[in-house]
């Protein structure tokens, strides 16, 4: 893929990544951590997919580097 692309990767996985932290700091991801011991689903999936995003991103920037000939 192109360097766009891993860039726009990169930047949606941190922002759902910011986005899910602030959604388990609300009242209702307080609740329901003070009643069950975690954060509501939403905020925990969002965190994920935003860091796995986030990872794929970087590792689409700065891993292999393939050499074309010709």
């Amino acid at each position: 893929m192109n360097k766009p692309v891993w860039i726009v990767l990169l930047l949606v996985g941190l922002a759902l990544l910011v986005y899910g932290i602030t959604a388990s700091n609300s009242v209702a991801s307080e609740t329901s951590e003070a009643l069950t011991g975690s954060p509501t689903n939403k905020a925990m999936w969002m965190m994920i997919g935003g860091g796995a995003a986030a990872l794929l991103g970087l590792i689409g920037l700065f891993g292999t580097r393939t050499h074309r000939v010709g």
